[in-house]
């Protein structure tokens, strides 16, 4: 995706809203906009829109709709998911509203399983099965489907048998994996989080499937959402959520086709970069290391190039600490020096090149020292 220059390679962060999706909300502004808790035809018309949303995201996570619950994205459905957990399993490769909520528990005397992370970043089913036996039955794993700062793969399938023969909940952070790749990457979770804004709908909307009892609510107040999560539902918002997680059916297939373009960036920078992450990966992202620069002020002088890439999380942005998860998976150093680019839907061929050529002539010159 080209403007005015720009190339932007950060669709991780976030991804731009799809025309439709704008048009959608657009018109819900007009007319959808009511209470969707008012029983009168404005309020039905908003909650018809809500109810809307709730059946598209059912579809797109193949649960049922009964099962859905609509949040303000993936941070809120990743706290909600693990509210009231015995016990919980989990690494260092999670996103940072997962792993806070373990160390919010741990301080809470909730036993916590913290997971080796190696080199690979993707972690053994076996170290579940160990950890699980350690822990309360009825305790939760908490393992995303694909990772936000590498993109690898996780082994659901093979962790969900782990988790059912023990009695154990499987929450699954399907943020980044949800519009990218079959559901097979993330089936057999008891509950999934999903984020409209990284699957080109608005951003402050997204859901929670949490088959089961429902989970325990953060706040207090109001029926909406079977008292789940309490406060006035945007209808506005809702109806982009909708259109995004329609369009999101047909993604796995738009993403594959960026793999031969993030492999070709792979390749272009090899011997002045190195590739964190194993196989198998998200098909449109790739962290790369370059030696001699900081991931943070590289990122910066591209920035200034019109390259827009990133040094981690969006939600660790502004930090001075390197990623976490580069720094379990390889060591500090590595992770000081790392950067991630991501690819979209309008990515083209001709963005790429120019980004390569961008990427080449900066790293080799003016380095600043790690």
């Amino acid at each position: 995706m080209s403007l005015d220059g720009e190339i932007y390679l950060d669709w991780n962060a976030t991804t731009p809203p799809h025309p439709d999706v704008v048009d959608a909300m657009a018109g819900a502004a007009r007319h959808g906009w009511g209470n969707p808790s008012s029983t009168h035809r404005t309020g039905r018309a908003a909650r018809a829109t809500v109810e809307d949303a709730r059946e598209a995201v059912a579809r797109l996570l193949d649960v049922d709709s009964r099962d859905v619950f609509i949040v303000s994205g993936g941070t809120e459905a990743n706290n909600l998911a693990l509210r009231g957990a015995v016990g919980l399993v989990v690494s260092r490769l999670e996103h940072p509203s997962v792993t806070r909520v373990a160390e919010e528990m741990a301080e809470r005397g909730v036993p916590v399983e913290w997971l080796a992370v190696p080199p690979s970043g993707r972690i053994a089913a076996g170290h579940v099965e160990d950890a699980l036996g350690r822990l309360p039955r009825g305790s939760t794993v908490a393992l995303m489907a694909a990772n936000h700062e590498t993109g690898v793969l996780q082994p659901i399938a093979e962790v969900a048998e782990i988790a059912s023969r023990a009695a154990a909940r499987l929450h699954v952070d399907a943020v980044q994996a949800v519009g990218k790749v079959d559901p097979a990457a993330w089936r057999g979770a008891s509950s999934l989080s999903l984020a409209a804004h990284k699957i080109r709908g608005p951003k402050g909307i997204g859901a929670l499937a949490f088959v089961g009892a429902p989970p325990q609510p953060v706040l207090f107040g109001g029926a909406q959402e079977r008292g789940v999560r309490p406060g006035t539902t945007d209808p506005v918002a809702a109806a982009g959520l909708a259109v995004a997680a329609e369009r999101a059916r047909g993604g796995p297939a738009r993403h594959a086709r960026l793999q031969h373009l993030r492999n070709r960036v792979e390749k272009e920078l090899e011997g002045l970069a190195v590739v964190n992450g194993d196989q198998p990966r998200l098909p449109h992202v790739t962290n790369l290391s370059v030696e001699g620069w900081k991931g943070d002020e590289l990122v910066a002088a591209l920035d200034l190039d019109g390259v827009r890439v990133s040094s981690g999380s969006a939600c660790s942005a502004g930090t001075t600490e390197a990623s976490p998860i580069i720094s379990a998976m390889l060591g500090e150093r590595r992770a000081a020096t790392a950067i991630r680019v991501s690819l979209g839907e309008t990515t083209s061929p001709d963005d790429v090149e120019r980004a390569i050529v961008v990427m080449k002539e900066r790293v080799t010159r003016h380095p600043s020292p790690p």
